[in-house]
């Protein structure tokens, strides 16, 4: 019975950080021209498989091998990473999900029992203009072109133009939702990112769901004024009311559990002589529960607040994004389990603080499961990640015994 060959997913990935890569990291930012390169590079190892592949309104990369029913087994990844990103977040999912439909194609003579599709989700890191998960939210149905059109990236230029360089309307991006018409599961497997299996000492887990996340801008607005003459008790500082947000938020989340980030802070006129009269940040907040995720939020807010108004400054709260929680199908993480269990003899159920694009496929409706592979340094999104060569090889098995089962399911749900 043909097998899939982890190393030949290894010996690609490999490749494929020789082509888009370099000592600083990963550069395939979605919309540049190494995205497209790598996407060109992935184009003709679809193509040597014979399958039929196309790019959907969104951008979003295709690749179909029919089956006896025209029911729909989808495995997911990403091509894009963020600027210096790791070797293997977004590429492992997309490569071991090229090998599996590889040993599929085999086993099955072309014509397996349903029809199985490899999708590269088009700009899931969401690293160039901030919205995460782009492709797959215009395939889900969730994404509103008007809601997207204005935004820029640091050098000005706008979403809507990067795309239609790479060939996709943003007002069309909203067809790509016919491409689920008969989805009936998505797989995706993904290195955690984090040190939870690490901490274990296991090399793989399956994911419960994802973290909702709640992700806004805050513009607080004080005065301008000569940092000589002006008095401390006389300030109208933005940058201290903001300041004083940073840990109040990590309070807040030590209440009541989840994630938050303060990740980024403008401050204006940004001389030294000055006060601060603008300062600009940025709140990124996670939780698996609706309602946890909605109480970090209005404690964030309230806090804003108070600290605005004991420095005399102004306020101003806008949305960037927001996803609500999701949880994963529960026969599905039944399957993912005996797949993991079958390759490595145990397994460990965790939650996904990163957002995936799994996430829009539960929000779609579509039965959906992750499984995660151990970060040997625990950590992601950085040049450093990394994932011993053994877990490697293991989470390809795993997900492709994980995709057999899968297929059975699909049959059953079928009939």
């Amino acid at each position: 019975m043909p097998q899939v060959d982890p190393r030949r997913t290894i010996a690609e990935l490999q490749e494929l950080r020789a082509l888009t890569a370099d000592d600083d990291g990963a550069w395939r930012v979605a919309w540049t021209d190494t995205w497209l390169q790598s996407r060109r590079w992935l184009r003709e190892k679809l193509d040597a498989l014979g399958v039929e592949t196309h790019d959907d309104a969104a951008g979003n990369l295709w690749s179909t091998l029919r089956g006896e029913s025209d029911r729909e087994l989808l495995i997911g990844g990403h091509m894009d990473s963020v600027p210096g990103g790791g070797w293997l977040d977004g590429s492992l999912n997309t490569l071991a999900g090229l090998e599996s439909l590889r040993r599929i194609a085999e086993q099955y003579d072309g014509r397996p029992p349903v029809t199985v599709r490899l999708v590269d989700w088009a700009d899931e890191e969401g690293a160039r203009f901030g919205r995460s998960l782009l492709g797959s939210s215009a395939a889900g149905g969730t994404l509103v072109p008007d809601e997207e059109r204005d935004r820029t990236d640091k050098d000005g230029v706008r979403l809507e133009d990067a795309l239609r360089r790479c060939g996709v309307e943003l007002d069309h991006a909203p067809q790509a939702n016919a491409e689920l018409e008969r989805a009936a599961a998505y797989l995706e497997l993904h290195i955690e990112q984090g040190p939870v299996l690490l901490d274990l000492d296991l090399p793989l887990g399956v994911v419960l769901g994802t973290f909702g996340v709640e992700r806004h801008a805050l513009a607080f607005r004080g005065q301008a004024a000569h940092s000589g003459s002006t008095p401390m008790d006389r300030r109208r500082d933005a940058f201290l009311a903001a300041a004083r947000m940073s840990p109040e938020i990590y309070a807040i989340t030590q209440r009541h559990g989840g994630v938050s980030t303060i990740g980024s802070c403008v401050t204006r006129p940004g001389i030294v002589t000055s006060v601060v009269a603008e300062c600009d940040i940025t709140l990124d907040q996670r939780h698996l529960g609706a309602e946890g995720l909605a109480t970090l939020l209005r404690e964030a807010r309230e806090a804003s607040e108070r600290f605005a108004a004991e420095g005399d400054v102004e306020v101003a709260w806008s949305e960037l994004w927001r996803i609500e929680p999701f949880t994963f199908h529960g026969e599905l993480i039944e399957l993912a389990d005996e797949a993991i269990r079958e390759t490595v003899g145990v397994s460990h159920r965790l939650p996904s603080g990163p957002l995936h694009d799994a996430a829009e496929m539960a929000r779609a409706g579509v039965p959906t499961v992750m499984l995660f592979v151990q970060s040997l340094h625990g950590i992601s999104h950085n040049k450093i990640e990394d994932t011993k060569l053994e877990h490697i090889e293991a989470s390809v098995i795993a997900l492709d015994r994980l995709a057999e089962k899968a297929m059975a399911w699909v049959g059953r749900q079928g009939g």
